[in-house]
């Protein structure tokens, strides 16, 4: 493959991911390749080539002869990622608080504070900036993390963490000044070097996404 055609297959790749991850492409729609095709100025063998590979990922759906279909969502489902994310984040994040130096404090503050004023800013009604928060919200997770020093563990965490994001994008609201709290106080235990209290922190943020999540699609899910 040449550097060209790498470029733009991973350029379609990031746009059609992140279009099933902010609900463009709704749960269980059919995606057929000529409309694809126009949406993303991208070529037959590269649309093949990037849904089968989100396919791999677990965001894309390709039963044998009946084409490509968005994964669609479910409760079971969505216990099971927030109970992947709960083991895999816990375990870098208890790494990360082990390993991290200065330079990670800085990064980790730094996420936080842009996370901060955003959240600030939708607690005030501005919902424009949906999207940048949510960003915000990954880099603050990332940076967390960030300094476990593992990159596969790194890797399999942020699959599972885009597909948390995708039921959190599928629900308009955001749970308001109880996650912006959690975010502080997390960001206070991983500076204070409190691995324990950090995991029993992110676990209660991460339910609790769960929680409003399926509460909001009108679903019961044991916690």
């Amino acid at each position: 493959m040449t550097q060209v055609s790498a470029t733009v297959g991973s350029t379609v790749y990031h746009q059609i991911k992140q279009d099933i991850i902010f609900g463009r492409l709704a749960p269980a729609r059919k995606l057929k390749l000529n409309e694809l095709k126009d949406r993303y100025s991208a070529s037959l063998s590269t649309l093949r080539e990037t849904l089968n590979r989100l396919a791999s990922e677990g965001f894309v759906d390709a039963p044998a002869q009946r084409g490509f279909f968005v994964r669609d969502v479910s409760p079971g489902d969505l216990a099971e990622i927030a109970s992947l994310r709960v083991l895999l984040e816990c375990h870098a994040l208890e790494l990360s608080i082990e390993n991290g130096d200065t330079d990670w404090e800085g990064n980790l503050v730094a996420a936080h504070h842009k996370l901060s004023l955003t959240e600030q800013r939708m607690l005030a009604g501005d919902t424009s900036t949906k999207e940048t928060w949510k960003r915000y919200d990954w880099e603050f997770h990332l940076a967390t993390i960030q300094a476990c020093r593992q990159r596969n563990l790194l890797d399999l965490h942020a699959i599972i963490y885009d597909k948390y994001l995708r039921y959190q994008n599928l629900v308009l609201t955001h749970r308001g000044e109880m996650a912006s709290r959690e975010h502080a106080e997390l960001l206070e235990a991983a500076i204070a070097r409190d691995a324990t209290r950090a995991k029993a922190l992110l676990k209660v943020h991460v339910i609790g996404g769960l929680q409003h999540t399926s509460e909001a699609m009108g679903w019961d899910i044991p916690t």
